[in-house]
């Protein structure tokens, strides 16, 4: 996943980092019962020829959290790590989320980032600071990984529920 999009601008500026570990466990619980209530046949809808449905976008979120589960992980244990990248038009067709429940992807994906708003929860502050980079990109802190995470997140909840 190269860092070609910003979503660090959805989140509050100036925010501490337990502020945005609060904002992502809530824009976590606060999906859910909005999540729930899309019919099957409304999570398969696409908005456009070539578009996403909302199963896809779901199922997008849920690589997203696989990948950066690792990146998490890993960055913390060197101050210099490097990550491959993420093909995620690749990862979504291959997994053929169109096919799957509704609300089992739901389900996955609300366990995975409730999973990731723990291991956040634990990294000590030291190594917010690694470095990391993502498929050859540029050099970026694991901090700006974990905000640019969050922000993509809500990116596509708000693309799901609006």
């Amino acid at each position: 996943m190269p860092l070609s999009y910003r979503y660090t601008d959805l989140l509050s500026s100036g925010e501490d980092f337990q502020e945005l570990i609060a904002e992502f466990s809530t824009a976590v619980e606060s999906a859910i019962p909005s999540l729930t209530v899309i019919t099957e046949t409304a999570s398969e809808i696409r908005a456009a020829a070539g578009a996403w449905s909302k199963k896809e976008i779901i199922g997008h979120l849920i690589d997203s959290a696989s990948n950066n589960h690792q990146r998490f992980v890993r960055a913390q244990m060197t101050e210099n790590f490097s990550s491959p990248g993420y093909e995620q038009e690749f990862w979504v067709a291959v997994q053929n989320y169109q096919s799957e429940q509704w609300a089992t992807l739901v389900a996955f994906w609300q366990a995975y980032n409730l999973n990731l708003v723990r291991v956040i929860s634990n990294i000590p502050t030291d190594r917010l600071h690694h470095q990391l980079s993502i498929g050859g990109g540029e050099v970026v802190t694991l901090e700006y990984v974990i905000r640019d995470y969050v922000g993509h997140l809500k990116h596509h909840l708000h693309q799901i529920l609006n």
